[in-house]
């Protein structure tokens, strides 16, 4: 498995594997499927000095397993030492050890930019991707209750932290 900066050629498969949760999971709580034009704006947005998109490939190159990202946790200047964290993994590449090397690499990267804190927001019901960032040094820091709703059903969204300096 290979790590590496998001390219226009991943789009299509970006845009995959995060539709497909859009459209049959609470991993995110959007509920309508991004244009391509969207997810161009997204890759734009994801300056590889300030706040890069990762895939994971396989060796060859060709198949994108998953993709994670680094983004402005807010507009307001005073917290821009503080950056989210997001991870999704392909449904067919899960228990490989994908999310964990993706995780890995965007902590090396916020500690290469000089961000002070990653922050995750989690669906409660996503006890694979808790126990992901717990395994990583991402304390629990709380939980917001029935915050969401998504297919009918209101949901509970786990904020989880890592200091990194």
């Amino acid at each position: 498995m290979i790590i590496r900066l998001a390219q226009t050629a991943d789009l299509p498969s970006i845009a995959d594997i995060y539709n497909r949760e859009v459209l049959h999971s609470t991993a995110t709580l959007d509920t309508i499927v991004r244009t391509d034009e969207e997810w161009e704006e997204w890759l734009n947005e994801h300056i590889p000095n300030a706040f890069p998109a990762f895939v994971a490939v396989d060796d060859n190159d060709t198949n994108v397993l998953g993709w994670s990202s680094l983004k402005r946790w807010s507009p307001r200047v005073g917290y821009n030492r503080c950056v989210e964290v997001s991870v999704y993994v392909h449904h067919e590449s899960r228990g490989l050890g994908v999310g964990k090397r993706l995780l890995e690499g965007l902590i090396e990267a916020a500690i290469e930019r000089k961000y002070g804190y990653l922050a995750a927001r989690i669906g409660a019901a996503s006890t694979v991707s808790l126990k992901l960032h717990a395994k990583l040094g991402f304390e629990h820091v709380g939980t917001m209750r029935r915050v969401g709703e998504k297919f009918g059903e209101v949901v509970d969204v786990v904020l989880m932290g890592r200091i990194l300096s």
